[in-house]
């Protein structure tokens, strides 16, 4: 069962979005660490659609790291993720680069707070929701925020990127 609360939970996700004002809310849910799939995890321990759930990814774009925020419930298609940052190609990151680069553990990393600000990409089905849940920078912790506060505060552009 997911806890909420309005109380930052310490995370660099939660400061960032602390120290800009915005308005957010904390789910905790206790984190099984068998567990294959953290996103639907996350979904189904807050009882929020997978559609409003977003997982964060890290990919190299023609060599250089970028951030996707896409729905749990789908994939990503990392040809529209090169399209959106005027790329030609896209892969997934070493998972150790990319916890290197945002300071965040798989299962955890969040768009916020990150080590290093890189590009990033917002599934554009994304503003069809009021709010949308984010990692909060641990496994067991997400954050609720309307979309365009997360595109404003990661310098997000909104694109088709996700696949169902």
């Amino acid at each position: 069962m997911a806890k909420k609360t309005k109380q930052a939970a310490g995370t660099p996700a939660t400061v960032a979005l602390a120290a800009a004002g915005t308005e957010f809310t904390v789910h905790a849910y206790e984190h099984d660490p068998s567990v294959a799939s953290y996103g639907d995890e996350a979904a189904a321990a807050m009882g929020v659609s997978p559609d409003r759930v977003f997982k964060t990814l890290i990919a190299e774009v023609d060599g250089a790291l970028a951030v996707a925020v896409v729905p749990v419930a789908g994939s990503l298609d990392l040809k529209a993720l090169a399209s959106a940052l005027g790329a030609k190609k896209a892969v997934m990151a070493d998972p150790a680069a990319a916890e290197r680069s945002s300071g965040y553990v798989r299962g955890g990393i969040s768009p916020l707070g990150q080590r290093r600000k890189l590009p990033t990409v917002l599934d554009s089905s994304a503003s069809g929701h009021p709010t949308i849940c984010v990692s909060a920078g641990r496994r067991g912790l997400e954050v609720e925020l309307a979309p365009a506060d997360l595109a404003a505060l990661t310098g997000a552009v909104l694109a088709p990127i996700g696949r169902g």
